[in-house]
């Protein structure tokens, strides 16, 4: 990014030029347009596509429940790993930001204040993961989808691998580090640092002042409940008892205890029991694996950008972010967005949350179309790219485009006038109401 001419318009780089011709009122009405009508026609189609999601991985988990005690092979580990995968990255994850609020029949379950959360049993029976449910809403659907690429976003790959950027080794030997986070990412980050943002949201709504020296945007992981310091939010008995602990323990040790009884009837002894933890444990290495190939590229990248102040939820600022610090994989067919968790539409995802499936199926060359009239810059390739391209973020061989401070402030004083300029409006109509019941 180059600096700003004091005399002049700010000089841009040339990856930054298109935001010259960028009209930044009608490409929020554009999106707000599109969104306002893909809302509208949500209904049965949605309920029907989402229980073929549901179908697709309870087979899954069916093969690899029914195969995972013949032996430690390829298919259960493959099974159980998608299904893991697919309840959380499809199911749990539209569900829980209310994707089917308000076209599923059925209230009391599919709806982003019930499903999942409430109780260990609603956990059991919806969405069962290292992560706990209600942690994860607070962490996901609110400070990463309206804090994007900021500091406070608490899913920013550069800033949470800042460790491993600035290491003084060569970045060869950082890569060696990779698989290893790959493939336990899932309980040795995602599930304390979510667990952390749900509780330093608790302080927040009660008042409680931030412990001096504490940066709450700092991830909070296992090696540091072990082997640090810890945090000041929660002990590590009480992440163990409350968030990690009963799906470590039911998952892999009671939920294929009834394979004993089995294998001793057949004559096997523990054999089968044994091999259904083996598989239960490969699958859980490779679902992280499949998990981070698909979440953590998302929003990583040296063509994404990153800002430095906050923006209005649904304001022309948030809907250009959602489409400059995301990218669409590959997209088309239902086995392909099966296997992609749905999260092949990111863009269209960050921009309407709260929209199902199928709705980021029909919206996303209509996105697409939208960003190419308005010049905004699009971003859809294929995923193990998109691995690369966030690895280097991850060791530092590259770093994310700061997005030009004046024009970011620019577009915020905007938002801030339109919002102003609706009150206005509103409260203009409310003295027109009065003098009319005058």
């Amino acid at each position: 990014m180059c600096v700003p001419n004091s005399t002049s318009e700010p000089k841009l780089a040339k990856c930054d030029e298109w935001i010259k011709t960028y009209d930044h009122d009608a490409f929020t009405a554009d999106m707000k347009k599109l969104g306002e009508e893909l809302e509208k026609n949500q209904g049965d189609a949605d309920v029907r596509h989402l229980n073929k999601m549901i179908l697709w991985s309870n087979i899954c988990g069916a093969v690899g429940m029914f195969t995972m005690g013949f032996g430690v092979g390829l298919l259960p580990i493959v099974a159980l790993s998608t299904f893991t995968f697919t309840r959380w990255t499809m199911i749990a994850h539209h569900t829980c930001h209310g994707g089917y609020d308000k076209c599923h029949p059925n209230k009391n379950r599919w709806n982003r204040f019930k499903f999942a959360v409430g109780g260990l049993w609603n956990r059991l029976c919806d969405w069962f993961d290292w992560m706990m449910p209600e942690a994860w809403n607070v962490e996901h659907n609110n400070r990463h989808h309206y804090c994007l690429s900021e500091i406070d976003d608490p899913d920013l790959v550069e800033n949470n691998l800042v460790d491993l950027r600035d290491a003084p080794i060569p970045v060869a030997l950082k890569w060696l580090a990779v698989p290893l986070i790959a493939t336990t990412w899932k309980w040795f980050y995602y599930a304390p640092n979510t667990y952390k943002e749900l509780k330093l949201a608790r302080w927040r709504k009660a008042g409680k002042k931030i412990p001096e020296g504490v940066v709450p945007s700092d991830a909070v992981t296992i090696r540091a409940l072990i082997f640090g310091s810890g945090t000041p939010f929660y002990s590590f008995w009480e992440f163990f008892s409350i968030v990690i602990g009963p799906y470590l323990l039911i998952h892999f040790f009671l939920f294929p205890l009834p394979l004993l009884a089995i294998g001793e009837y057949l004559g096997t002894g523990c054999a089968m029991y044994i091999s259904a933890v083996k598989n239960l444990f490969l699958a859980e290495l490779l679902t992280n694996a499949h998990g981070f190939l698909a979440i953590v590229t998302n929003h990583a990248g040296n063509d994404m950008y990153r800002f430095r102040d906050g923006c209005r939820p649904y304001s022309g600022s948030f809907y250009l972010r959602q489409v400059l610090a995301s990218v669409d994989f590959w997209t088309g067919s239902d086995i392909n967005d099966f296997m992609h968790g749905y999260l092949n539409y990111q863009i269209e995802h960050h921009l309407w949350p709260n929209l199902s499936m199928l709705s980021y199926k029909r919206s996303q060359p209509l996105v697409k179309a939208l960003c190419k009239k308005h010049g905004v810059p699009y971003v859809q390739e294929n995923v193990f790219l998109r691995l690369k391209k966030t690895v280097d973020i991850m060791t530092g061989a590259s770093s994310m485009r700061w997005f030009p401070e004046d024009y970011e402030r620019k577009f915020i004083e905007k938002d801030a006038l339109v919002e102003a300029a609706k009150k206005d409006k509103k409260l203009l109509s409310d003295k027109c109401m009065e003098a009319v019941h005058e």
